[in-house]
């Protein structure tokens, strides 16, 4: 039984809120500018527009995220579906329409979604745990017309959770025919309200060798520019997560397995409640795990807070094993051939990655194979 968790960073589109803005000091001038600009008792025309575009470049006139309608297609057409409105046919020869809408996400390069489809195929694993995809639908497209250019069988089963948010970054399994799904259940770990957290996930599976696994899928607090904050909410989450784990094992429970992105190192305090205050062992500390190792002097070097020697890129993504199910790993590794190595450490990547827009995702797939 072959186990992975990747978190893919989407699919086919992304919320426009998740790219990157390097403001720099354009951000700061606009502040500066606004301020000036209202401090000001009476305004001209000139300076009445000026406040509006810097109010929509710094970010004052976002609009809210909740839809007042939905866009669908259907039978070839067009229909929209508001708040107090039923569906209506909207675009067609008949109704003339020519309305517009604006769109929440961009478009993901359709190179980059076939990377991360060829990821997948290369490890090929049965379950499959996935962080950050839109929504079913758009992974079950990916499951059943991407995934199969790469010869690779699309999955029987797919499950996907709303998370707390409404940027598209939903926590998902797939699994192969003989894997069943008995039962789902979420965990609220979030004490402190925040925009980012995601509650746990548990999937309780059953194998075709009629073994009972429970798999806790997981995407923490991201670092901020308030460090401390950040840290602070990751380590609740964590010892909600060390919590639960430990409650499976009383019950019996031992085929564990915690998976997803932590967003920190393994010597980051906030992860302490699982590292140091549980058995759980780590899947890059067991001796079949393996991976493609840095080009040049970088396979010799272990920088602090990487998978380790020679694997040189910062760990976020875990995969933590009870001792029940550590014991039966056969083999072990991460793939990384579709990330992009901005700066060193270099490694081998596919040859048709040939910039970051093409990358399948920041993050590599990590595997583990077990023998129950």
């Amino acid at each position: 039984m072959k186990i992975a968790t990747f978190n893919v960073q989407n699919l086919f589109h992304k919320d426009k809120s998740l790219f990157e803005k390097p403001f720099g000091k354009n951000f700061t001038d606009w502040v500066d500018e606004l301020d000036t600009l209202m401090l000001k008792t009476h305004k001209s025309l000139h300076q009445q527009n000026r406040i509006r575009e810097l109010s929509f470049l710094i970010g004052f006139e976002k609009s809210s995220p909740r839809p007042y309608a939905v866009l669908r297609r259907k039978a070839g057409y067009l229909y929209m579906k508001g708040l107090s409105h039923s569906i209506e046919n909207k675009a067609s020869n008949l109704t003339n329409w020519n309305g517009w809408i604006e769109l929440q996400t961009l478009p993901i390069h359709p190179k980059a979604t076939d990377h991360k489809a060829q990821v997948i195929a290369a490890i090929n694993p049965d379950i499959l745990l996935l962080q950050e995809i839109e929504d079913r639908a758009s992974f079950e497209e990916f499951n059943q017309l991407i995934l199969p250019k790469y010869d690779f069988k699309p999955y029987e089963q797919s499950f996907v959770i709303q998370g707390n948010d409404m940027n598209g970054l939903e926590m998902g399994i797939a699994l192969r025919q003989g894997y069943n799904l008995k039962a789902v259940r979420t965990h609220n770990i979030n004490d402190i309200i925040n925009d980012d957290g995601k509650n746990l996930i548990e999937y309780e599976i059953k194998t075709p060798s009629k073994e009972t696994i429970w798999l806790l899928n997981t995407y923490l607090q991201k670092p901020t520019k308030d460090i401390n904050q950040s840290h602070l909410i990751r380590k609740k989450q964590i010892t909600k997560i060390a919590e639960i784990y430990k409650k499976l094992i009383a019950e019996g429970k031992t085929n564990v397995l915690i998976a997803g992105t932590f967003n920190a190192p393994s010597y980051c305090d906030s992860l302490s409640p699982i590292i140091q205050n549980t058995d759980l062992k780590d899947i890059t500390k067991h001796l079949s795990f393996e991976v493609d190792i840095d080009k040049g002097n970088d396979a010799a070097y272990f920088r602090m807070g990487a998978y380790r020697m020679g694997v040189n890129i910062k760990q976020k993504d875990y995969m933590f094993f009870s001792p029940a199910l550590f014991h039966k790993m056969k083999d072990s590794g991460l793939n990384r051939k579709a990330m992009w190595p901005e700066k060193r450490p270099d490694w081998s990547i596919y040859k048709t990655v040939s910039n970051k827009n093409l990358a399948a995702s920041e993050h590599p797939l990590v595997w583990g194979k077990i023998e129950l």
